[in-house]
């Protein structure tokens, strides 16, 4: 899975490198485990604006500008607070690509019963922002680093323009 998410991000950065784009990262689950691959590879300085781990609601908020009704209608394991999540990582930063992801790694099931794995993945780029549902399988670890793999893929197709 490691060397996966190596090359993801290689593509990511090389993608964004010869559009002359910078991105920024906005993190809850996977705790900075894609912005780390990111910086990983040589010459990502050029193309890492900043990047945000926002483990818990109020810094999701202060951060990342995530309206606090948001979160408390929704959870932060939802749609509109991954999507939040990226806007906001993109204004914040300035950056042109923003990426956001927000789920469940486990061990266990949330307050409202829904299952570790529940991961929602969010891209904003160009005006557009695009949020998708995953359930991952595994345990903890697994869940979050295919979740970190799944968001810079997310990140290779927008940017490539293949989604």
């Amino acid at each position: 899975m490691q060397k996966q998410i190596e090359r993801a991000a290689g593509r990511l950065l090389a993608l964004l490198l010869a559009e002359g784009r910078r991105v920024s990262f906005a993190e809850s689950c996977t705790g900075g485990l894609a912005a780390a691959a990111f910086t990983a590879c040589p010459g990502a300085s050029a193309a890492l604006e900043m990047s945000f781990v926002t483990y818990c609601d109020r810094a999701k908020a202060q951060l990342l500008a995530v309206p606090p009704t948001l979160l408390a209608r929704h959870t932060a394991v939802s749609a509109p607070v991954a999507r939040a999540m990226a806007l906001g990582a993109q204004r914040a930063a300035g950056a042109d690509l923003a990426l956001a992801v927000t789920g469940l790694a486990g061990p266990g099931a949330d307050e409202l019963g829904r299952q570790p794995g529940l991961v929602y993945l969010a891209a904003a780029w160009q005006g557009r922002t695009w949020v998708f549902r995953h359930h991952f399988p595994g345990d903890r670890q697994l869940v979050r680093q295919q979740a970190a793999l799944a968001v810079l893929q997310l990140g290779c197709r927008v940017v490539a323009s293949q989604i």
